[in-house]
């Protein structure tokens, strides 16, 4: 149990310390360590997924240490083979470049621009003799690469692995010899590159940095990590329309880690299509404005199809109670009998929120009914809307 009030916090949502007991004395010591987190600008935008790190560095930040970010444009001629099958394309100088402008724009979203120490690691890397790369090498061992799990498997199925991909966890070590890292941050995926770095800066005679890592967060296909490349990402730069709408897509499953890993709580006891209206609403409001979450909502209830009529009936709920969803139809006047509303919902015609209902037992609590559209086949609105 810890016992002090910034150790909590670095820890929450946190998965590997490496070691444990030396960040924790870190924490305690008072000083003032230097934080590094390491970004590749291969693509030219930042998704929750990513977030979910820059946070932790924010978090960091906030307790009043170095937050250095560290901008991989020499790294990213080679692209980080964590998690890949084969060898990545090579980015132009060009687009690099670019990437990088939008990748500082939508990080200091996050992090606290004024107290970031941003980094390019070709201030070190570009210099490089051959003489200081093959002493570089000399760190570690091709068996000790080849135990990575991702080059394990290329390796054993016969897939071409370059002699460049072998030096990227080298080169990603030697930024944290280069800025004096006292910690490391990084996904999950990034823990054979983080403890690289601590093995490299040993042998260079520094203190090794400690490791923390941080979650990946799903896409919203469910399946796998959150990535631009596979489509199942959320922009932190998307238009609010368009953030709302990707969380309304994301699985029912999936709302816990999302409110844990970027809203930093947990999901209100509510039914699930409240929960990911909220959910929806939250992330617009973080990374846009309460002013912008009206209009992404009403915009995303027009496209699906569920805009609700000017003239639509409210239907007046009890606070504090609950009501049956085949009541619930009846009392909105879209039913004559309980047979007739059970019906509707057998056929798929029954929604809240926007979500179709198919439990004809389900019961409502009233509270979380408040402000939701009741529809019934394709024509049929009513507003709920709960009185004290």
């Amino acid at each position: 149990m810890n016992d002090h009030p910034e150790l909590a916090r670095i820890y929450e949502n946190a998965v590997d310390a490496v070691p444990r007991d030396e960040l924790d004395r870190l924490l305690r010591s008072g000083d003032k360590l230097r934080i590094k987190l390491g970004i590749d600008p291969t693509a030219p935008d930042i998704h929750l997924g990513f977030a979910v790190v820059l946070k932790k560095l924010r978090a960091f930040q906030d307790i009043g240490h170095t937050a250095v970010l560290v901008i991989g444009d020499y790294t990213a001629r080679v692209g980080d083979p964590s998690g890949k099958s084969k060898t990545r394309p090579i980015l132009s100088p060009e687009e690099i470049e670019a990437n990088t402008r939008t990748y500082l724009d939508q990080a200091h979203l996050i992090l606290d621009e004024n107290k970031t120490e941003v980094r390019h690691n070709s201030e070190w890397l570009a210099p490089l003799a051959l003489a200081d790369i093959i002493h570089l090498t000399r760190a570690t061992t091709v068996a000790r690469i080849l135990e990575r799990d991702d080059f394990s498997k290329r390796f054993a199925a016969g897939d071409a692995i370059s002699l460049t991909e072998l030096l990227y966890p080298l080169m990603q070590a030697y930024d944290s010899v280069a800025i004096d890292a006292d910690v490391e941050l990084g996904g999950t995926d990034q823990l054979y590159n983080l403890l690289m770095g601590r093995h490299v800066m040993e042998y260079y005679g520094k203190q090794p940095q400690c490791v923390l890592t941080t979650p990946l967060l799903v896409g919203t296909d469910g399946e796998k990590k959150m990535s631009k490349s596979l489509g199942n990402y959320i922009g932190v730069t998307d238009p609010p329309a368009g953030m709302f709408g990707k969380t309304m897509s994301i699985p029912d499953g999936l709302m816990p880690e999302y409110y844990r890993l970027i809203l930093d709580r947990e999901p209100p006891e509510a039914e699930p299509v409240a929960q990911k209206r909220e959910l929806a609403r939250s992330i617009v409001r973080v990374f846009h404005s309460d002013a912008a979450v009206m209009d992404a909502e009403k915009h995303f209830d027009t496209v699906t199809g569920r805009g609700v009529p000017d003239d639509a009936p409210e239907v007046s709920l009890p606070s504090g109670g609950e009501v049956w969803i085949v009541n619930l139809i009846s009392r909105s006047g879209f039913a004559k009998t309980n047979g007739e509303a059970r019906r509707f919902i057998r056929g798929g015609a029954v929604r809240i929120g926007g979500e179709v209902v198919r439990d004809e037992q389900l019961s409502l609590k009233t509270d979380d009914l408040d402000g939701q559209v009741l529809q019934v086949g394709k024509r049929r609105y009513a507003r709920l809307v709960v009185s004290e």
